[in-house]
């Protein structure tokens, strides 16, 4: 008997919606807030420190925005992080000056800090024991955001420079508001520490890289992310200098890879078998790290598209299975905690990957990059398919991707 889709649970629905209005508000705004400071100052260090700002607190408060989230009701809490994103969105839209609007980006980003662990700690608890289809949900509607937040970020500053486009940002937020004050789920802090402890900011990477598998799948995601996102610097020259291609190219494959993360979602994840998320999770590394490298042996325009099809597809089970891997393992009453930790995790890797990008570019080329910084992260994902293989050689699964038991061996001769 067919199941009914968890799109038909209203509460589910709206958390789903959330995510992808904030990923869509947050595009929105990092592109106008680029244009802004890049008219303003014509720097490429200001363009650089508007993106520390906006993702620098996602590292540096990871452990106190995840606290905030397990210590205060989350439903609440998404309200009021929310309203605040709306008021400094909204004073950004009228702010001159690039240090008054990168001092204002950095609140925003702390806003950003905790949103994004509070959104998805509540999908669990809407969910059930049906965790991968329900981030397969969220996974699509944030990469719909993406697809459309840039486009319209730059249109609305066109039309209206950073004035509109933030006002638009921060009207994304009221609704964002609005929706976790609709919800009928509550998601209570635990009682249930355990006894004696005080609970701690640093409880969720502590967690992450206690667990034997958690940990593995963390190294592998910071260090596949660390060499994927220095490609992307270099996909914009590979697209004009090596094929010979114009802008539209280039937003050509920034389409199909989206299109590929979101079918791979939505489409693929589910039909992992529960005992395979790890497994899953690593593999599809391997082979998003191969979408990137392989069109730099084999120069082709339309190879250049196929790869990106299968590596964004790649890329949207892998972020499905991760995800679903902290969601399973990760105690519920650490789960803003660890998915702060998370996303500190792989905002730190990004941070370091753009700046290495420029400077891979300038030294081996494009083709070079692409082949060199996208093939480690193929390799990142092997290794750690190698690792896990050999973590569970004589053990067997007691859960769905839970802690394992060991097989009794039969006795010597």
């Amino acid at each position: 008997m067919k199941r009914r889709s968890l799109l038909r649970e209203r509460d589910f629905r709206l958390v789903a919606g959330a995510v992808g209005l904030s990923a869509f508000g947050d595009w929105v705004a990092i592109v106008a807030l680029g244009l802004h400071v890049t008219g303003m100052s014509d720097s490429g260090y200001a363009v650089a420190g508007l993106w520390v700002c906006l993702f620098g607190p996602s590292v540096l408060v990871a452990g106190h925005a995840g606290l905030l989230v397990d210590r205060i009701e989350t439903r609440r809490l998404l309200a009021a992080a929310s309203l605040l994103g709306a008021v400094i969105a909204a004073v950004l839209a009228f702010t001159n000056g690039t240090a008054a609007v990168l001092a204002l980006t950095a609140a925003l980003g702390l806003v950003f800090a905790i949103l994004q662990p509070a959104e998805f700690a509540l999908v669990p608890l809407l969910s059930g024991n049906r965790i991968q289809e329900a981030n397969g949900h969220v996974e699509t509607a944030r990469y719909v955001g993406f697809g459309l937040g840039p486009v319209l970020g730059g249109l609305l500053f066109s039309a209206g420079g950073l004035e509109l486009a933030m006002l638009v940002d921060a009207a994304s937020f009221v609704v964002v508001a609005a929706v976790a004050l609709a919800l009928r789920v509550r998601r209570e802090p635990s009682r249930s520490e355990e006894a004696g402890s005080t609970p701690r900011a640093r409880d969720g990477v502590a967690f992450l890289f206690g667990d034997r598998v958690l940990s593995l799948a963390m190294i592998v995601a910071f260090s596949s992310l660390l060499f994927m996102s220095a490609v992307w610097v270099g996909e914009l020259f590979f697209v004009k200098d090596v094929l010979g291609r114009g802008d539209v190219a280039y937003g050509l494959f920034l389409s199909v890879w989206t299109l590929g993360m979101a079918l791979g979602a939505l489409l693929l994840s589910p039909r992992v078998a529960a005992g395979a998320v790890a497994a899953t999770g690593l593999c599809a590394v391997a082979v998003q790290g191969a979408g990137l490298a392989l069109p730099a042996l084999w120069v082709g325009f339309g190879f250049f598209l196929a790869c990106s099809f299968v590596g964004g597809l790649a890329h949207g089970v892998k972020n499905v299975m991760f995800r679903s891997l902290i969601h399973a393992r990760v105690p519920e009453r650490l789960h803003g905690r660890a998915f702060a930790a998370y996303n500190g995790i792989r905002n730190s890797a990004e941070l370091g990957a753009f700046a290495a990008g420029g400077m891979l570019v300038a030294l081996i080329g494009p083709t070079g990059t692409l082949a060199y910084a996208g093939g480690l992260s193929a390799l990142a994902g092997l290794a750690g398919l190698l690792a896990l293989v050999r973590m569970y050689r004589g053990w067997s699964p007691t859960g769905p991707v839970g802690a394992a038991e060991i097989r009794p061996r039969p006795a010597a001769a």
